[in-house]
């Protein structure tokens, strides 16, 4: 197990792109990098980055991405090993270094799907065709979509003021479709309110 969780020395963009270009799984930027991926330019420092993937494909990721890579299952506030052939059920996070002594350089998302639908697991009554989760910057790096990460932020048990930020700088840029699918997705996980509802509703007006 480590403890060490803010010894972080993240991989760039490109340097993500080209590892996970060579492992056959479905993939794309997650967190703050695809909201930025989106805007077109990087909007505040970047202490970690993330890479989402199918849960259903994490053998094959692991399979080609151990044979230079340490491979930490996050869950419950540990970091453990996560072992050869080992299927993960509920973890969704796993951290990746050099070897056991190195920086963390990436973390990679599970996603949950049926078929072919991504599922929200906060909510598992929030899916959306999983073609439709990922778009493409002009150079076709993979990302996910803005409402979605916006959703993983602000679906969260606390927002933090990073993700608040975020939020505000974003939501004048997305889709008026995009932005009622958020708003929609956030009452669902929220039926007695949450701030982002309302500060949605008055771009509406």
């Amino acid at each position: 197990m480590r403890t060490d969780i803010h010894n972080w020395q993240p991989i760039t963009v490109s340097e993500a792109c080209a590892i996970f270009s060579a492992v056959p799984v479905q993939w794309c930027m997650a967190g703050g990098w695809a909201l930025d991926l989106h805007m077109g330019k990087q909007s505040r420092p970047h202490d970690d980055i993330d890479i989402l993937i199918r849960r259903d494909e994490q053998l094959t990721a692991y399979d080609h991405l151990s044979k230079e890579w340490t491979l930490y299952k996050a869950e419950n506030g540990k970091l453990d090993r996560w072992e050869k052939g080992e299927f993960l059920i509920t973890t969704d996070d796993i951290w990746v270094s050099k070897d056991d002594h190195s920086p963390w350089a990436y973390q990679i998302m599970l996603a949950d799907t049926d078929h072919e639908s991504w599922i929200y697991k906060r909510e598992r009554s929030i899916r959306r065709d999983w073609e439709d989760v990922i778009s493409h910057t002009q150079e076709g790096i993979p990302y996910l979509k803005p409402e979605i990460q916006l959703l993983y932020k602000g679906g969260s048990s606390a927002i933090r003021e990073k993700d608040q930020k975020d939020f505000l700088q974003l939501l004048p840029l997305l889709h008026p479709q995009s932005r009622e699918w958020l708003r929609t997705a956030l009452k669902k996980q929220f039926p007695i309110g949450h701030l982002w509802v309302e500060q949605i509703k008055k771009m509406e007006v």
